[in-house]
């Protein structure tokens, strides 16, 4: 390994170690914990066992201390620390990697001089650094460990920032534009109050569908943020384009303006978190031979931390996408003019949006008081109508 490439290997180690102190306190250890338990496996077992005790062992790490939230506040009825909800949503993020790099392993895709760990133990360096580098500790777009070894080489040869400053100045702008659209839909949620068995059909849907954008920004806003910061340090290059440039358009977790357009649950689900959903979708879905549909959506709110809003948000999610495909089956051979098509894209458009509102909202809130605010409203009306779609097509 050539000298320059083992220092940023270092840099990007020790970045995340400090940041993660910094951050996190003590709760940091549980990070540290998955990382060596990571090196341990990669050092002890062969690569073609290596996915199922890595996914198995840190998916069980992570529930334990999500168990352990629930626990404070359910039973103790006591806010969680901030830390440890920092560092338990690191922990998720670093699930993601430890079980991408495991595949990785398994499926013989990583980069030949980084097989043989066994009998050399400096090579388990960039394991560590991937697992741990301090611009995706809290955030961003899920890497795999060959773009990340590709990025750090590329950043140890050449400067990364200078060609890709234009660029970051655009996705800065669309944080700016992206928390500034926060504020009026705040406004709008103070102007409309949400009144249970409220006579007006329309006032709580509008009010839920609200909120459900305004949580919908956080997350854009923190996508859009960290990705800013992963690529400003440099992870991320995703080869040249035809012109010769660099091109950094596949290390995102899609765009906020494209996936709030989609007129399809199916669709939105494969754009939504982008880098996390082809992560489930290799994970479970392609894994999965029972109903790979609900065990992707089951493992994702088992990820998530098994709160009672995220079971039921994910199911509800599974049921609309599963309705979606057997609706656009059954009328798409009857889309045979332009007017039938438009009335089915702007029909599905607004059915996409309420019921991914649903989903929003449970998800978010995570807790029952979630599920009976949506309940409490004539939104609930939507994913009843999924199941009955599934039921009759």
């Amino acid at each position: 390994m050539d000298s320059f490439v083992r220092i940023w290997y270092v840099y990007l180690t020790l970045g995340g170690f400090i940041f993660a102190i910094l951050t996190m306190g003590s709760y940091s250890l549980l990070l540290f914990f998955s990382a060596v338990l990571l090196l341990l496996l990669i050092y002890c077992l062969h690569p073609t066992h290596i996915h199922h005790w890595t996914l198995g062992l840190q998916m069980c790490w992570q529930t334990v201390w999500h168990l352990y939230i629930q626990y404070q506040l359910y039973w103790l009825q006591e806010t969680p620390d901030s830390r440890l909800l920092l560092a338990i949503s690191a922990l998720m993020l670093m699930t993601q990697r430890v079980s991408s790099l495991s595949l990785d392993l398994q499926e013989g895709t990583i980069t030949s001089s980084f097989q043989n760990s066994s009998q050399d133990l400096s090579v388990l360096i960039p394991f560590l650094s991937y697992s741990l580098n301090f611009p995706a500790l809290l955030g961003g777009p899920l890497c795999s460990f060959n773009t990340f070894v590709q990025s750090v080489r590329q950043m140890s040869v050449t400067p990364h920032l200078t060609p890709y400053l234009r660029r970051l100045t655009s996705k800065i702008l669309q944080v700016i534009i992206l928390v500034w659209i926060k504020y009026p839909l705040k406004e709008l949620l103070k102007s409309i109050t949400f009144r249970v068995n409220s006579p007006c059909v329309c006032q709580n849907i509008i009010w839920i569908w609200i909120l459900s954008l305004l949580l919908k920004m956080n997350y854009y806003a923190h996508w859009k943020v960290s990705e800013c910061v992963n690529n400003a340090a440099g992870i991320g290059f995703h080869g040249y384009s035809h012109s010769g440039k660099k091109s950094w358009d596949g290390f995102s977790d899609g765009s906020p303006w494209v996936t709030e357009a989609l007129s399809r649950p199916s669709a939105f689900a494969r754009q939504w978190n982008r880098t996390t959903a082809v992560w489930l979708r290799r994970m479970v879905f392609k894994r999965s031979n029972i109903s790979p549909l609900f065990m992707t959506f089951l493992f994702s709110a088992w990820w998530h931390g098994l709160h009672p809003g995220q079971i039921l948000g994910f199911i509800i999610w599974s049921v609309t996408v599963q309705g979606d495909y057997k609706m656009h089956h059954f009328l798409h051979p009857m889309l045979t003019s332009k007017w039938r098509k438009w009335l089915y894209v702007c029909l599905n458009w607004a059915f996409t949006q309420l019921t991914i509102s649903c989903v929003v909202v449970c998800v978010e809130l995570q807790s029952l008081e979630s599920v009976k605010l949506l309940w409490c409203s004539y939104i609930a009306v939507l994913p009843l109508l999924s199941v009955l779609i599934i039921i009759i097509l």
